[in-house]
């Protein structure tokens, strides 16, 4: 995935609308975006959301962001989505790899209850909303083979910790957000998931955003969040390898493969080693990403 774009739950038109912005991965949303008095509504218009699009023969794929644990209401939210399969289940205010663990035990309660495959649905985990969330970053390795992605969060990271804003006036993040940011890329690589950079909240600023994507490239970020259709294109080229780097790719691999053994091949006058490779994969498995729209099939129903 590349592009992850919120949608609010509550809202059958814009839904929709999502499903043809070329995005690698919808969030149908039921936390921020849903006001307390239409959680109810929000449940249902997401799960008839969620049946349809299964059923198209090219389809982003299908996450939920439900409700934090500490809210009372993901048991519902599961209850209400989960008969209607999503691919993953986005978590908020997660506290670490104990809140994955958590939230696992009830997936599989449900994919029991609804027939579903046993650990077929996937967790994204938003890590670092709250303060005890970033010093909990460490725990996610080996929490859940569940996990899929780590992604971090700014804005209500910024009302935890009392903050008046969240970046300086050059537009770049004020340093708790940059150490929060550092610590989930790290995390994710240590539990060896996708790091996924936050959204960029000036939806027209997509200069910006650009900028910001390519940075998070840069540092090891494979994808961004988004919450306007506006932002999915310039997500989606910034993430996707360009031709040299495939070919670059290519070369390592195709080296390595030919002297298996060898802990040094020499490519093009470079003497690479096995981290070379390393990224040479990781560079390719992110190119059949964005070479299909989703390797998920059409659901059975």
């Amino acid at each position: 995935m590349r592009s992850l774009l919120f949608v609010p739950g509550d809202s059958p038109r814009k839904l929709e609308k999502a499903l043809g912005s070329g995005a690698d991965a919808l969030i149908v949303d039921l936390e921020d975006s849903v006001a307390p008095s239409a959680k109810a509504r929000a449940r249902e218009i997401a799960a008839t959301f969620l049946r349809q699009a299964g059923q198209c023969s090219e389809r982003p794929r299908l996450l939920v962001r439900v409700n934090a644990l500490a809210t009372g209401l993901t048991d519902e939210d599961l209850d209400g989505v989960m008969a209607a399969e999503p691919d993953g289940i986005m978590l908020p205010k997660a506290a670490g790899g104990a809140d994955v663990v958590h939230l696992g035990a009830k997936l599989a309660v449900r994919e029991a209850e609804f027939g579903l495959p046993d650990g077929g649905t996937r967790i994204v985990a938003i890590a670092t909303e709250t303060g005890g969330g970033v010093f909990a970053l460490g725990t996610y390795a080996g929490a859940s083979r569940r996990l899929g992605g780590l992604t971090w969060g700014g804005e209500d990271l910024s009302a935890d910790i009392g903050a008046e804003a969240n970046r300086c006036a050059d537009g770049s993040y004020a340093d708790p957000y940059r150490l929060a940011r550092a610590l989930t890329l790290l995390s994710a690589a240590a539990a060896e998931v996708d790091a996924i950079d936050s959204v960029y909240t000036n939806f027209r600023d997509l200069d910006g955003l650009n900028a910001e994507c390519r940075a998070a490239r840069r540092d090891g970020f494979v994808a961004k969040m988004a919450i306007h259709p506006a932002q999915v294109p310039v997500i989606n080229e910034a993430f996707t390898p360009s031709a040299d780097a495939v070919v670059w790719a290519r070369s390592v691999i195709e080296a390595f493969a030919v002297h298996p053994d060898a802990g040094v091949v020499g490519v093009n006058g470079e003497m690479l080693d096995r981290p070379h490779l390393k990224r040479a994969e990781r560079l390719m498995r992110r190119m059949a990403d964005a070479d299909r729209r989703t390797a998920i099939p059409p659901s059975d129903g």
